[in-house]
């Protein structure tokens, strides 16, 4: 089989693999921002749900499932930036739109609540 076949059968599993990759370096990137961040202040936000966040959780974060965010914004402050992060970075992505969407000028997705550190 020929690259461009192979190309065209696998598209999907090519941009499937690309997709993951993106989301785990772009993680690797906020968390080397994360003492900076810290430093200046950043509200560090679980996204996960209650049980979730009581089953582990990283110091130092505010639980506030993604569910309840849209009404919960009062809780985050503006003047500092916002790092979010769940189970995976799917649903910390979805938080970090809708933060986006809602005025926050600095907000990063760290992907896992694990990427926080201890």
């Amino acid at each position: 089989m020929d690259f461009s076949n192979a190309l065209k059968q696998y598209w999907p599993f090519l941009l499937l693999a690309l997709w993951f990759g993106y989301k785990w370096w772009s993680a690797r990137q906020v968390a080397g921002l994360l003492p900076e961040l810290k430093q200046r202040g950043a509200t560090l936000v679980d996204v996960r749900s209650a049980g979730e966040y009581a089953s582990g959780h990283a110091p130092g974060t505010v639980n506030i499932p993604l569910q309840e965010l849209g009404s919960r914004l009062a809780e985050i402050p503006k003047s500092a930036p916002v790092v979010v992060a769940c189970a995976s970075g799917s649903r910390s992505g979805m938080a970090k739109m809708l933060l986006k969407k809602n005025g926050y000028a600095e907000v990063y997705n760290a992907g896992s609540w694990r990427n926080f550190g201890g």
